[in-house]
């Protein structure tokens, strides 16, 4: 099995159920409160990792967010190479109405601070054919899909929050691009035509993925399930398909994979703490 590098975000994530999302000017008061780890990046390490894939993460947390470095390592998250420094540790407010629908605020904190020194001296340990998870929650990423690529990395990127001038960044050293549907009519309405050669896998929620390349195009539909809360669904999906092709998987069946974890995760409240393990999955 391939080894699978993840540069992204942790997050402290502050969710609140409420009867439906907040309008403009509503105050609301919530009927549950709880705290968790979150951040894409480190959901996504989280879902590879209880996908059975060895993971290393690399990211930066502040002198608060120790708490989430034990619960990733507890998660089966190598965390070797996250450090702590002075800026406050990422978090989000994240509200989940009775159909498990949300809206999600973030504060980047100490996920935008992260140095090129130690993102390079970190990716040294990889070699090639090894993956490289990366989203758009946190600075260098575009440097480090380039480092990643120059490596002979396996880049895999998933453009959340959309952001059209870290997409144009990073879409060179790009080897499999991740989006929703949301994300790829807006990636469209910007640039247009993708770079040749590159797949693309667009996730649609109950409508199920397709992936896109060069030489496949397949669909893979949604699992039916009742919908407890969508937060992380993305991204367990994300971390699964990586799990999957890491381990040698074709993309039918890393995508049906990480279909079944995404469906078994809406079904739970919470983020990196609900995610299946893959005993549960296959």
């Amino acid at each position: 099995m391939r080894r699978i590098w993840s540069f992204g975000s942790i997050n402290a994530d502050h969710a609140y159920r409420v009867p439906h999302i907040p309008r403009p000017g509503e105050t609301l008061a919530a009927r549950g409160y709880t705290l968790g780890l979150g951040g894409k990046g480190a959901n996504q390490s989280v879902a590879a990792a209880r996908a059975g894939a060895d993971v290393r993460h690399i990211g930066l947390v502040g002198r608060d967010g120790f708490w989430a470095v034990d619960r990733m390592r507890a998660l089966g998250v190598d965390v070797t190479h996250v450090q702590a420094g002075d800026v406050p540790t990422g978090h989000a407010i994240i509200c989940v109405d009775d159909a498990g629908e949300n809206a999600i605020t973030i504060f980047s904190g100490a996920n935008r601070a992260n140095d090129l020194g130690h993102v390079t001296a970190a990716l040294a340990g990889a070699v090639a054919g090894d993956l490289l998870l990366l989203q758009n929650e946190t600075n260098l990423v575009g440097d480090s899909a380039r480092i990643g690529r120059e490596q002979g990395l396996f880049v895999i990127y998933s453009a959340a929050p959309f952001d059209a001038e870290a997409v144009r960044d990073v879409l060179p050293h790009v080897s499999l691009l991740i989006l929703n549907a949301v994300e790829a009519a807006q990636l469209q309405a910007t640039l247009g035509n993708l770079p040749a050669g590159l797949t693309v896998v667009v996730t649609k929620g109950a409508d199920g993925a397709d992936w896109v390349g060069p030489d496949l195009t397949l669909h893979m539909p949604a699992v039916k399930v009742t919908v407890v809360d969508t937060t992380g669904a993305g991204d367990t999906f994300a971390g699964y398909l990586a799990a999957g092709l890491a381990e040698g998987m074709d993309p039918e069946a890393a995508m049906a994979l990480a279909t079944r974890a995404a469906a078994i995760k809406v079904t739970r409240a919470g983020t990196a703490d609900a995610i299946p393990a893959r005993a549960e999955v296959s």
